[in-house]
């Protein structure tokens, strides 16, 4: 087993005033060449914005781009002819760019901070079509188990929500003192653990709120909470 630890503290940061931002991995003015990705796992960005205020339009293409709010809500329209759709806590939206879409977002409060992950991951193939995808998950049924969020549309059913890459997001509320066994679909793959709060240890390591760490050349680890922790797993294609 391979391992690397991300610390919370040592994410590239930007402040914005409207925006303030997280960068796992080099994005925007941010540039860390020992950080410019996990695998197919491009973005992970942990975004703060005002109420009122977001993204003007902009575009995508050839990347899918996965949306977490983790408090507050955001309202999104696109050029597939999506108009102001609310995405709210407890939601995931995924959307594959493909040959090209035009988005916006914003934070659906006008006075309430949004805080959400946005993730993006590089697809198997180049020049797919556009398709957008939304779906509520409750949080009572990933309590000390697996809640599967995204898969791959390989594996997807009709009421998934897939992306163009074999990949898979999940999540999981373990409380204090519970260990859960995490098994990867492939020992291609690695998985990159992002602790959205909480405490945990895996092999000798303690990680705390938005410590995160990548986990590959392996087929299996286990995390042991030592106090109640969210975790969020990304497993994605390590050589693609």
């Amino acid at each position: 087993m391979k391992t690397k630890i991300f610390r919370a503290n040592e994410r590239g940061h930007a402040n914005y005033d409207w925006l303030k931002a997280n960068y796992s991995f080099s994005f925007a003015n941010y540039r860390n060449s020992e950080r410019d990705n996990f695998g197919a796992l491009r973005v992970l960005n942990d975004d703060f914005i005002k109420g009122g205020t977001g993204f003007a339009e902009h575009p995508h293409h050839n990347m899918e781009i996965i949306s977490i709010p983790l408090q507050g809500g955001l309202k999104h329209k696109d050029s597939m002819s999506n108009k102001w759709i609310p995405l709210l806590t407890g939601e995931v939206q995924v959307m594959s760019a493909g040959t090209g879409v035009l988005h916006s977002e914003r934070n659906y409060d006008v006075q309430e901070e949004l805080n959400l992950f946005q993730i993006w991951i590089i697809p198997e193939k180049s020049g797919i079509n556009p398709a957008y995808g939304q779906k509520s998950f409750d949080p009572e049924e990933r309590k000390n188990k697996l809640q599967v969020l995204v898969k791959s549309y390989k594996d997807a059913e009709a009421d998934d929500l897939s992306i163009h890459q074999d990949a898979r997001i999940s999540r999981i509320d373990l409380s204090g003192a519970n260990t859960f066994e995490y098994q990867l679909k492939s020992t291609n793959h690695g998985v990159y653990l992002m602790l959205i709060s909480g405490k945990v240890k895996l092999n000798d390591a303690m990680l705390e709120s938005r410590d995160a760490m990548g986990i590959w050349k392996s087929d299996s680890f286990t995390v042991t909470a030592e106090d109640h922790s969210e975790i969020l797993f990304i497993e994605v294609p390590m050589f693609f």
